[in-house]
């Protein structure tokens, strides 16, 4: 059969009523569970609903990686032309016939377009977020130029456009929050949404594909960052005064975890976690052969090596040792990191959390190597690798550094 166009976009406005469809349910919720609330804890409510989709999403995109399942329809957004794989069920049979084990299968296509519809969901309430935070902000600013104008004027409890006490109670700190958090997430969005593109019509491209799992974590740090600023915009939560070394440990282990992550990432779109099936050594040496020029070659197709032909096994041992070896300088980082913020109450959970995820981090990688990549292993470990950045992206929004003292801010809540 024809290979079908690599862009399609036959599809496209029946994948948006489907995103629409599922955004409905999330959206009814908030509003019939919060009516009342002031506007800034209806939008963290929201925006914490949409972080926790998103993190599955996050999570099911390394299902459909791990599963093979990037290429079960062969081209964007939809599967051959058609909305879901139930009208595609005719192509998408003739390649499974053709090549039984290949990347195109009826469950395959299946996992890939559920994977879509969720994305599309996510997309639908980052919109939604991006929206009503900007006509919050607008609202405020108007009843604070009335009431500027007028002193008695009670315009400045006017209701804001989800009703309740109005959109003063975006108030942070004498400011408005700005919506340019909300805006800057949608816009990383739609480049998330780009990227998922190319990973299809450029075939797995590990480049891309890395670069692709590294904005699913980055939407989740914009999320996430969102979510505290509205929660210290209606009084839940009060920054937290960090002595000057804890907040340096804190940002730099929050680079370490990123530089890891890319390196994670850059392991399993080449496919090189079992280069190494033992541990600590590597093949039975602390130092194996590696070819570290190949295997840090970014610009190349899945597979490809500097030659044309297949990349080298010694390629794929660099990629994994260096993962690993980075691996312990990373899981020291945080368990400082965590061991510094139990110290400090207000953040005490935050400590909990990290060095919780530090070990589960460390076991996870470990049952990747020594039992030979279980999936439901793989999926823990990058869903491990997300709540970290949820974690301490949480953690440097709540906080601010101040001088280097053992004292620190007894006040701010406690909770992530």
């Amino acid at each position: 059969m024809d290979a079908p166009d690599l862009y399609n976009l036959s599809p496209a406005l029946r994948l948006m009523g489907m995103g629409l469809v599922l955004a409905l349910g999330p959206l009814a919720w908030v509003w019939l569970r919060n009516k009342n609330q002031p506007v800034a804890r209806r939008l963290r409510v929201l925006t914490l609903l949409t972080l926790f989709l998103t993190f599955d999403l996050v999570l099911f995109g390394a299902f459909t990686r791990l599963t093979d399942s990037g290429l079960g329809c062969p081209d964007w957004p939809g599967c051959y032309g058609h909305a879901s794989p139930v009208g595609a069920a005719q192509p998408i049979s003739e390649a499974q016939a053709a090549l039984p084990s290949g990347p195109v299968t009826q469950s395959k296509a299946w996992i890939e377009m559920i994977h879509r519809y969720l994305a599309t969901g996510v997309g639908v309430l980052i919109l939604t977020l991006a929206v009503v935070t900007w006509l919050a902000s607008r609202a405020h600013s108007r009843s604070r130029s009335a009431g500027a104008a007028d002193p008695a004027s009670p315009v400045r409890r006017r209701s804001g456009p989800l009703g309740g006490q109005g959109a003063h109670a975006v108030d942070d700190r004498g400011g408005v929050i700005s919506f340019w958090w909300p805006m800057a997430t949608l816009v990383w969005v739609c480049i998330q949404g780009a990227f998922g593109a190319l990973t299809v019509t450029m075939k797995l491209f590990p480049l891309i594909v890395t670069l692709h799992l590294l904005g699913g974590l980055i939407l989740l740090a914009l999320l996430q960052a969102q979510a505290v600023r509205y929660a210290q915009a209606h009084g839940a939560r009060r920054p937290v005064l960090l002595p000057r070394g804890v907040g340096l440990l804190l940002a730099a282990t929050f680079v370490l975890l990123w530089l890891q992550i890319a390196l994670g990432g850059w392991v399993s779109t080449n496919y090189a976690v079992l280069a190494c099936t033992d541990f600590p050594s590597c093949q039975g040496s602390f130092w194996p052969a590696m070819n570290f020029r190949e295997g840090f070659t970014f610009w190349r197709a899945l597979g490809a090596g500097l030659d044309g032909n297949n990349i080298s096994f010694q390629a794929l041992t660099a990629i994994h040792y260096v993962h690993r070896l980075a691996a312990y300088g990373v899981f020291a980082a945080l368990l400082a990191l965590a061991w510094q913020l139990r110290r400090i109450p207000a953040m005490r959970l935050y400590g909990n959390w990290v060095g919780g995820l530090a070990l589960w981090q460390f076991a996870t990688g470990l049952s990747n190597v020594v039992l030979g990549w279980p999936l439901i292993a793989a999926v823990s470990h990058t869903g491990g690798a997300a709540a970290l950045v949820v974690v301490l992206t949480g953690a440097l929004f709540s906080s601010r550094r101040g001088p280097d003292t053992s004292s620190t801010a007894k006040s701010g809540a406690s909770s992530l």
